[in-house]
């Protein structure tokens, strides 16, 4: 008497009862198994547009985080950008009113009248322009007009 072992999980079963069933099946019956099996594979066409569908997916996700990474890198810079608009405020603010603080507005008329002969406007010389009830500036864009 022959003993036969075979060591591993990849042995064949000896009696199995679908394998004698396949072998025993009239040719008819094993074509149409054998179409049903191939119904269930996926066809060339179909494997070509789920690859499609995939890189296109990947493709539309790539752009979307990157777009994403820009937006976040603006708001960023953005945010960076207005803390030095606001320290260049102050610094302008702090500037100005040390400016204003130390001007003496004596002196600053003393050097007017004595160094450059400046004089104070006589009554014919000024002329009141109404420029529709605002406190705006007002663009000269043609020659003021005598007062005559």
């Amino acid at each position: 008497m022959e003993k036969n072992y075979v060591y591993g999980n990849t042995a064949r079963k000896l009696n199995d009862p679908a394998r004698q069933r396949r072998e025993n099946m009239p040719l008819h019956l094993q074509q149409r198994a054998q179409a049903k099996r191939r119904a269930h594979r996926m066809s060339f066409g179909y494997l070509a547009f789920l690859s499609l569908a995939v890189l296109t997916t990947g493709i539309i996700l790539t752009w979307y985080i990157t777009l994403q990474a820009d937006i976040t890198a603006s708001v960023k810079s953005v945010s960076t950008l207005e803390a030095q608009l606001n320290t260049l405020k102050q610094d302008n603010d702090e500037a100005y009113n040390k400016a204003i603080s130390n001007l003496d507005l004596e002196e600053i008329k003393r050097i007017a009248i004595g160094e450059y002969g400046m004089t104070y406007a006589t009554e014919g010389q000024i002329i009141t322009y109404s420029d529709g009830g605002g406190n705006d500036y007002v663009r000269q864009l043609a020659p003021i007009p005598d007062g005559n």
